[in-house]
């Protein structure tokens, strides 16, 4: 049966990031959202306990199919289950889309984009700060490290630059709560974001000197 329980042997020990805590705290915003906007909480769920079930560590460079390689192992899985193929695509759908990224498979069903407001709710908060910091540590960048003006403007970075927390946030973390489907997260997101926000321009003016 599929549960949380079954689910704990696909995650690593000891990843701040994409650890089996992500995935606990992902399957809880699942249901809670997935209740306020109707879902289909058997697929939702599902896909909130497989989503990144081969995503590997960080730094390794090979998150980037982590959700092509999570949704072909999901079949499996629940072919395994006894699902039926149309509810096992409804589930695949849900797990690739949930890194949708430009010229990528877009959330195109309510619990696709339930499983993707869930998983980015998770990168910002008082808990997104953690995950940020956790991950630049574990690929060995910084917490700051002063932008360029080229990656201020446009992300663009200019010759020899490096990468930290402060980078990441410059160029993503700052507009997750805009990039939201559900009216549910994108109320909850409203004081995380500003929490997020909070922090690196507070560490960034500590850094500075300018506080």
């Amino acid at each position: 049966m599929l549960n949380l329980t079954t689910a704990r042997q696909w995650y690593p020990d000891g990843d701040a990031v994409h650890g089996f805590d992500h995935i606990e705290r992902v399957y809880g915003m699942c249901q809670r959202i997935g209740r306020e906007e109707g879902a289909d909480m058997e697929i939702l769920l599902a896909a909130a306990l497989l989503h990144d079930s081969q995503g590997s560590h960080p730094g390794k460079g090979q998150r980037n199919d982590h959700h092509l390689r999570s949704a072909e192992f999901a079949a499996e899985v629940l072919a395994a289950e006894g699902w039926d193929e149309e509810r096992i695509r409804a589930v695949q759908h849900c797990i690739r889309a949930h890194r949708y990224r430009r010229g990528e498979e877009a959330p195109a069903t309510l619990e696709a984009k339930i499983l993707f407001d869930a998983d980015k709710l998770d990168v910002i908060g008082a808990v997104g700060v953690v995950r940020a910091l956790a991950y630049a540590f574990q690929v060995q960048q910084p917490a700051f490290s002063e932008p360029s003006a080229s990656f201020t403007k446009d992300g663009t970075k200019a010759p020899g630059e490096g990468h930290s927390a402060y980078h990441e946030y410059l160029f993503k973390l700052n507009k997750i709560a805009a990039a939201l489907f559900t009216p549910t997260a994108r109320r909850i997101a409203a004081g995380r974001q500003q929490f997020l926000n909070d922090y690196f321009e507070e560490l960034a003016a500590e850094m500075r000197g300018e506080r």
